[in-house]
């Protein structure tokens, strides 16, 4: 990196020693490699190292927009929002439960979902998206699984005009590729009118890979040396991408996400 150390544990005390810089009234611990402590709350590095990686040159400049957005979420959890203005705004993600290694699985407003995962929810609002907490959810009267539906509601209204991008291999395969970098892109796996979308150009049930959340492309079922090469290429998204999700395949049925392409195997 031009202007950040590239050593995870050199990265993460720059990242602390600009926080205290920017922010002196907000006391930060470097507690692991990739593990700041900020007023009580684990702050994780690896999306922010990553991001940082794929362009070096703007590393202050990512850091410090990260920093920005991040601590106005923490101011936004403490405003009391009305259910009435929020509604609208909740959206879904999907995210490893490997999440729950860092943040309290009790305080996260989520419910479980396939493949290792959980779908987690945000407040859509326009320089940041703020985490839903439990304690926010039952304020509001609701549970889980009114979240999730308001949330899947409102990702269907979010970009009603899917712009896909359909690529034919050589050997037969085909993949179609969801682009919106919305910060959603991953999520649209969650869409009710996904198989009837895809199916007919997938040439019926598909599988879909979400390796990192600004990344979905879903692919036919066969002939097989396309899929075993679709799956190295997630393998290393999956390692390399901010935002890491899975690199198992979805399996995608008239009837819904059925299961892992692991499970169905």
């Amino acid at each position: 990196m031009a202007h950040l150390p590239r050593e995870p544990e050199a990265f993460g005390e720059q990242v602390a020693k600009m926080l205290e810089r920017s922010f002196p009234d907000r006391e930060a611990e470097l507690v692991g490699p990739m593990d700041l402590l900020v007023g009580g709350r684990h702050l994780g590095l690896d999306n922010l190292y990553r991001l940082v990686l794929r362009e070096p040159a703007r590393g202050t400049e990512i850091v410090q927009d990260y920093l920005e957005k991040i601590l106005e979420g923490d101011s936004m959890l403490n405003l009391p929002l009305p259910l009435q203005v929020a509604r609208g705004k909740i959206m879904p993600r999907i995210q490893p439960t490997s999440v729950f290694e860092r943040l309290d699985r009790e305080q996260v407003a989520h419910v479980p979902y396939v493949n290792d995962t959980v779908i987690v929810f945000v407040i859509d609002l326009p320089e940041v998206t703020v985490s839903i907490t439990t304690e926010q959810m039952i304020r509001w009267g609701l549970q889980p699984d009114d979240l999730e539906s308001i949330a899947r509601a409102n990702l269907a209204k979010y970009a009603p005009e899917l712009r896909v991008r359909i690529v034919e291999s050589s050997d037969g395969g085909r993949a179609a590729m969801v682009s919106q970098h919305d910060g959603y892109d991953a999520a649209r796996l969650l869409l009710t009118t996904l198989h009837d979308r895809l199916a007919p150009q997938l040439d019926g049930d598909f599988l879909v890979a979400t390796p990192a959340r600004d990344c979905f492309v879903a692919i036919s079922a066969g002939p097989d040396p396309f899929v075993a090469r679709l799956r190295d290429k997630i393998g290393a998204d999956f390692r390399r991408l901010p935002y890491p999700i899975t690199r198992e395949l979805f399996l995608v049925t008239r009837d819904g996400v059925a299961g892992t392409a692991s499970d169905a195997a």
